[in-house]
């Protein structure tokens, strides 16, 4: 863990002291380029004014101040990860198409904090002004904050982002705080729900309803390995031609399609699984969900392409904060045996010489009390079970 500051000390010793070099294991050519990486960056975390002075671009006049100011302390938080972790040496990021950059609104001498007397601000609902670039026409505006701007409601903004995607989409994101709460606490319904994630339907529920997975990716995956098949072509010949990929039109053309059809696919995701996260967080008090490590299932290379395209991690994300946001409880469960379990006895396949259900089994029945199981719905039963805390052990069967 701590192997790329033992070199570099060691390299730091010997080329400062050039004393006793025998004294200090022998470093290969990586752990050399390493160790005078970790020097030199130490050299330039000592002070904000040594990064300006080793980058030259950072001392362009039009650049906004705050900006740098969050470029630098962002430099410092990736070596203080990378030191923690011990490996992956922070880089910057390339020259691409997608770019990123934040900065700060600041409220000098006002006595209130609100949502046109800042440096960066709204003029209008159609016209934001931000720190160097100026006013900014903006394509629209979400209705709670458009009723905070006119009715003038105390609210502070704080890091403002411009981002710039592949599809040259450019978008405002504004973090912001208030005494007053943004939204409001939802009445309760006394309603309780287990979900089971899967990739034949999206998810069932412990109601034992279904919903349907979209495979949106799926839907436009002939249509984008068409487009993909286009811009290689392309960017072979411009290379053959000794062009530059940034000056070629037709690259560049092409490049645009893909990136509009990635997009799509990302929207239509988001959407969906927007949509049903509120259905889900509204219509109960408390969901149930089986706590799923993504980046372990993606091991699996079969399933890999699939198991991205429904973007369960999302899911799940997306109702941890709004059941937050909303007064409502979500809680996810170890999923150890919610499938292979019987709810109606305990009963768990697997065990006590009852033969374990394999991935091909969708429906089964319970050896002990019969009950016939679908097996999602089974797992989703399972789920809420283990969420609420009345999980049951198998009943003992009398000899």
């Amino acid at each position: 863990r701590n192997r790329s500051s033992y070199h570099a000390k060691c390299y730091f010793l010997v080329k400062q002291s050039k004393a006793m070099p025998f004294a200090f294991s022998i470093l290969n050519r990586y752990e050399t380029k390493l160790a005078e990486t970790v020097v030199a960056n130490n050299e330039l975390l000592a002070k904000p004014k040594n990064i300006r002075d080793a980058y030259s671009f950072l001392r362009i006049k039009e650049i906004d101040s705050l900006a740098l100011a969050n470029a630098i302390q962002n430099y410092h938080k990736a070596w203080n990860n990378y030191r923690k972790i011990g490996y992956g040496i922070p880089t910057f990021h390339k020259k691409r198409s997608d770019w990123a950059y934040q900065t700060n609104c600041q409220y000098i001498k006002q006595d209130e904090a609100y949502l046109n007397n800042g440096t960066a601000k709204f003029i209008d609902a159609k016209h934001v002004k931000l720190p160097k670039l100026g006013v900014v026409r903006i394509a629209g505006l979400r209705k709670l904050i458009k009723e905070r701007l006119f009715k003038h409601i105390p609210t502070r903004i704080g890091t403002v982002t411009l981002k710039k995607t592949a599809e040259d989409q450019f978008y405002l994101s504004m973090q912001s705080g208030s005494d007053l709460a943004f939204v409001k606490e939802l009445p309760k319904t006394q309603n309780q729900i287990g979900i089971d994630l899967n990739l034949d339907n999206f998810l069932t529920n412990s109601n034992g309803a279904m919903v349907a997975n979209p495979h949106f990716y799926r839907q436009a995956e002939k249509k984008l390995a068409h487009a993909q098949r286009v811009l290689s072509r392309r960017q072979r010949r411009a290379k053959k031609a000794r062009r530059n990929l940034r000056t070629a039109k037709n690259y560049q053309k092409q490049r645009l399609i893909v990136a509009k059809l990635h997009d799509r696919i990302r929207r239509q995701r988001e959407d969906f699984l927007q949509v049903l996260s509120t259905a889900l967080i509204k219509n109960h008090d408390l969901v149930v969900a089986e706590e799923l490590r993504s980046k372990n299932l993606l091991k699996n290379h079969a399933l890999s392409q699939a198991i991205s395209d429904v973007g369960w991690r999302k899911f799940l994300n997306m109702l941890a904060y709004k059941g937050r946001l909303y007064g409502k409880e979500f809680i996810t469960i170890d999923p150890k045996y919610t499938t292979q379990r019987c709810h109606a006895c305990g009963t768990i396949m697997g065990h006590n010489g009852y033969k374990k259900l394999k991935l091909k089994d969708r429906e089964w029945t319970c050896p002990i009390c019969h009950t016939y199981h679908i097996r999602d719905w089974n797992a989703a039963v399972n789920i809420l079970q283990k969420g609420l805390g009345s999980w049951q052990n198998p009943k003992k069967q009398a000899t």
